[in-house]
């Protein structure tokens, strides 16, 4: 499936601005021939814009759920987008994706929440693994700190999720995880994961791009700069098919010998 990354921090503080963002990129993304659009942490609304993300925040079948469900269908392909999420008195750091027919087919809530900005904004989810059906492929949903932790993705790959994405608000000085983790989590645990992130100075943090998809060889399929930029790679099943059936890791696992990490 061909997918798109697109690294962006949009219009920080305006939901309209972004949703056009968003229906550009996804024309160039679906006249590349891609299935799936997928955008950073956030991206509705921009990250380091303070109690507006209470503001802005809405349910995950809002308006602003709506009218991507409508890009998606006027474009012909699927869209994960990151936003935060209205539920009760909580406010979440999620993102959904929605099918190129409009259809919300999954909406994870981020589990590990970074420093005292998130703790101070945003409610932990509770739920791991989230997956879908799409393009033939089983698509997981995690979001940036998420994939820092072994333990997450490693319960992607035994609930045999094929393509991870994770939209991230990946900030200096940590770029090592970008340029290596990524690619070593994608090898360890034998599958695709699109890495996209923001990009630009935004409040008090710098957003240092760098998004990639890397495949379960630990190669980058595309890697982008620093700057606003799409970049399109394929996850392709086949290659999924093949380096499995070669790499022992998930194989060779004891899982009586891993008690003691839980």
């Amino acid at each position: 499936m061909r997918t798109a990354l697109l690294q962006s921090s949009g219009r920080p503080g305006s939901t309209v601005e972004n949703l056009k963002v968003l229906d550009e990129a996804a024309g160039r993304a679906a006249a590349s021939g891609a299935g799936l659009l997928a955008a950073a942490e956030m991206f509705l609304t921009g990250y380091a814009i303070g109690d507006d993300i209470a503001r802005l925040a809405e349910p995950a079948d809002g308006d602003a759920a709506d009218a991507v469900a409508e890009i998606a269908g006027r474009h012909g392909l699927a869209i994960a987008y990151g936003y935060p999420e209205r539920a009760g008195e909580s406010v979440y750091n999620s993102v959904q994706l929605i099918s190129a027919d409009g259809t919300r087919l999954a909406n994870y809530r981020k589990t590990h929440l970074f420093g005292c900005f998130e703790r101070d904004h945003f409610t932990p989810g509770d739920q791991p693994v989230v997956q879908a059906e799409l393009g033939g492929l089983t698509v997981g949903l995690m979001i940036c700190y998420d994939v820092e932790f072994p333990e997450n993705v490693r319960a992607h790959a035994l609930a045999g999720t094929d393509l991870l994405l994770v939209p991230t608000a990946q900030m200096h000085p940590f770029q090592f995880v970008a340029e290596s983790l990524v690619p070593v989590r994608a090898f360890e645990n034998q599958m695709y994961v699109a890495y996209v992130n923001r990009v630009g100075r935004e409040g008090e943090f710098e957003f240092v791009g760098l998004s990639v998809l890397a495949g379960p060889d630990g190669v980058a399929r595309t890697r982008a700069g620093r700057a606003e930029e799409l970049v399109v790679a394929d996850a392709d099943p086949a290659f999924l098919a093949a380096s499995r059936e070669a790499n022992p890791y998930l194989r060779d696992r004891r899982p009586g010998l891993y008690g003691s990490l839980t």
